[in-house]
Formats: C-alpha cells, structure tokens, sequence
C-alpha cells in the first residue's frame, strides 16, 4: 500500500511567524530516503499554509509523484494547469474550517467542466469522497478513475472511543459521550469504509483513503483488501515535532502493518 505523506503543517509552522522557515521543500528528501511513496500537498484558496512558490518548487525537484488536494476554483485550476502535478485531488472547502470535514459535493455544476480541463492538461483527478455506493457510481459517471475516501468520521469516532480526545476541550461535541454508542458507531463506519472500497474495486476504480489516520487507528483502514493509498499529513508532522521527520515515517509505515 503507497503512503502519501501530507506536508501542508510544516508550511502551517513557517505561516505562523510568516517567515521563510520550516521549508517544506526540505521534507521531500527525507521522505523519500524513508519510503514515503508520493507528497500530498493542499492548495487552499486562502493560502493559509501551503501557496503556491511550494507547489511549483516541490513539483520541479521533488523526485515522487505530487498528489495537490484543492477546492474546484478556476484561479487554483489555472494554477495547477500551469504547474502540471502528477495528481489533482478535488475536495470540499469552506473558509471557516479547520480541516476539510466531508466528502465533496458531486453535483458541484462546475465540477464536470473542472475535471475535464485537469484531464485535458494530462493531470489525473482524484475525487475526496464519503465513502457510499452512489458517490462511486458518480465519480465513475464523471470519467474518473481515482477516488479516494474520507475516513474523517471514522478517525474522530476512533479518537473518542480510546484516547482522552472526548475528555479534551477540542473534543467534537456532537458524538455521544458512553462507549458502548461510540463502538457501535466505529463498527458501522469501519464497514462502509470496507463496503465502498470492494465496490469501487468491482466497479474498476482505483481506491484511495485518508483523513484524521494516525498511529493507533491507521492499522484498521490499512488491512482493508482493495485500498492502494492511504494518505496522512497531521499524525505524522505531529510525531516528526517530538521524534523527527524520518523517525515519524517509519513509525507510521510500521502502524500500518499491524493489522
């Protein structure tokens, strides 16, 4: 299974003193010195960490594919046509967010035109979908080949169920509180992940995954049969701040194999 390293907070570091450091250009040779399989970056429309000097530096000397997650915007997709990355990941964004939190909105009306135009330029496209039989069926509709899921809902019911993150005051207030709710809850996520990717599978669809994974929940989306990627940005910088990049690599490259 390819691990695609997402480097967007070693960017969210340098924005936070707007200076010219960390560069996560820097990243790139380390990751790839330790397996990393493809650099997964996300151009947001308010260039809150990533912008675009990174995109076209990375692209030019990176020595693996390049995966850029980005709203369906025709400044961001003239952008990328120029820059010309292996991989266009489509996904939902709001100003407001902290993270991305869903899976996009297939009947976006401009979202047809937006990936014909990536695919016109000789740039695969990648739908960030929730993990449903219908969204595979549109994705498949739209001429796309790639989709990849997000396991967000997933990772929160995780890290409420067995961490302290329910306990924590940036505990999601929307989730039940008791464990037994919680286990259920997992379980029925954990299923649909499975379910979406052996129909995506049959379908011909290459299938993808990634969203809020870290060390301790990574191993059960990793031993599902059919996912080729899984790609993971947070858990790793996080580690890599107390451990260090390399370190922080190999131990996830290691949690994905215990399944």
């Amino acid at each position: 299974m390819r691990l695609g390293l997402n480097i967007d907070h070693i960017a969210t570091l340098r924005e936070a003193r707007k200076i010219h450091e960390p560069n996560p250009l820097e990243a790139i040779f380390i990751a790839k010195n330790a397996g990393v399989d493809l650099i997964t970056l996300h151009l947001r429309e308010d260039r809150r960490h990533i912008h675009e000097d990174d995109v076209a530096s990375i692209i030019q000397h990176a020595p693996m594919p390049i995966n850029v997650e980005c709203a369906i915007d025709p400044e961001i997709t003239k952008i990328l046509c120029h820059l010309r990355p292996f991989k266009v990941t489509l996904v939902p964004e709001k100003r407001a967010e902290i993270t991305t939190e869903g899976g996009l909105n297939l009947e976006h009306p401009q979202l047809s035109q937006t990936i014909k135009t990536y695919q016109d330029c000789g740039i695969e496209v990648a739908l960030f979908i929730d993990p449903q039989g219908e969204n595979l069926a549109r994705a498949l509709d739209l001429g796309t080949r790639v989709v990849e899921l997000h396991t967000g809902k997933f990772s929160n019911l995780y890290n409420s169920l067995y961490s302290h993150f329910k306990h924590h005051k940036n505990c999601l207030k929307d989730l039940p509180s008791d464990n037994p709710t919680l286990k259920s809850m997992l379980d029925t996520s954990l299923q649909e992940l499975r379910e979406a990717t052996s129909q995506g599978v049959q379908m011909g669809l290459e299938m993808c995954a990634g969203h809020g994974l870290n060390y301790f929940s990574v191993g059960l989306v990793a031993c599902i049969e059919g996912l080729e990627e899984l790609n993971i940005g947070h858990a790793i910088i996080a580690r890599a701040v107390i451990v260090g990049l390399e370190r922080a690599i190999y131990d996830m490259q290691e949690a994905m194999q215990h399944r």
